[in-house]
């Protein structure tokens, strides 16, 4: 598998990596679909400690025992429960970040983390005091990278000006062309790589997506999608389904270093790994789908 360059890091990612939400919290199923993967090339793995309540991270620390050196190992912080009280707050202060860290590393069962990625932002953070602790934790050793996962221009724009953020994690695919308008070009002229989450838009943009395309996707109808759909298997070749088709139109931009399609099956995941092999779109496909997928555009959060 192909594997580009993390921004300026050290870090070499294979172009398809594995999204790990969607594993579930079947210990031995998941961890056997994370080896597989790391079997197939696949060196990123991306989690969060507010997936299953941290049960991701520690089926993720459990499946990379004896294979750690072969891993890119991604996970993401911000996201505080508090004792009492019903869901998850937001908390990216210093002391939080500093604290969570410890408690992510225990689960994974490793003493550093590649990429340490805040798990969204607003305007309204202590983005210095933020830096600062994921600063500290390099020099520290405990992280070697760090990174943003968020979609909002504006936050972006505060880490790219104040940080020195290796990637942003931002939802991108063919219905989802919201960071072609600023965030692609601004992170691809600061050397700032894109890992794209949701490159099949969560199934909508898979063959066998036409009942959730009928529920809607954003702001686009039922009708707009199935437009989309169409536009798409006309592209389909030999060695390139529609999903396959979707995750190559997501690495086509040169920002984009990786992308992280979920699974939660041998036959989906070997599906996405596939797609690192198909043939990459040409221009004038890129044309095609940009021509059936009008680009929508930021209204919030600019």
């Amino acid at each position: 598998m192909k594997k580009n360059r993390l921004g300026t890091s050290e870090l070499m990612v294979g172009e398809i990596g594995l999204g790990c939400m969607s594993l579930g919290t079947d210990r031995q199923s998941a961890v056997r679909l994370i080896h597989e993967a790391l079997d197939h090339g696949v060196n990123l793995l991306d989690t969060a400690d507010l997936y299953d309540g941290g049960q991701n991270e520690e089926i993720v620390g459990q499946a990379i025992q004896g294979r750690r050196a072969q891993v890119v190992l991604a996970t993401k912080v911000g996201n505080r429960r508090i004792a009492g009280k019903e869901g998850w707050s937001w908390d990216p202060s210093k002391a939080y970040i500093k604290q969570a860290v410890h408690e992510s590393l225990k689960r994974l069962q490793t003493d550093y983390i590649d990429l340490y990625q805040l798990h969204g932002g607003t305007l309204d953070d202590p983005i210095e005091e933020t830096i600062e602790a994921f600063e500290e934790l390099k020099q520290e050793g405990l992280i070697r990278y760090y990174g943003i996962s968020s979609i909002r221009p504006n936050v972006i724009r505060q880490y790219v000006e104040k940080s020195s953020i290796v990637s942003v994690m931002n939802q991108y695919s063919v219905v989802d062309r919201r960071a072609e308008e600023e965030v692609l070009p601004l992170l691809e002229q600061k050397e700032i790589s894109v890992i794209a989450r949701g490159p099949v838009a969560s199934g909508v943009l898979a063959e066998s997506g036409t009942e959730k395309a009928n529920k809607g996707y954003l702001d686009y109808t039922p009708e707009q999608l199935n437009h989309i759909r169409q536009g798409l298997a006309e592209l389909v070749k030999e060695d390139r389904s529609m999903a396959q088709t979707a995750i190559r139109y997501a690495l086509a931009h040169p920002a984009v270093a990786a992308v992280v399609p979920g699974a939660s099956s041998s036959t989906q995941l070997l599906h996405n790994i596939a797609a690192a092999a198909s043939t990459p779109l040409t221009a004038a496909e890129i044309q095609a789908i940009r021509e059936h997928s009008p680009a929508n555009r930021y209204t919030q959060h600019r």
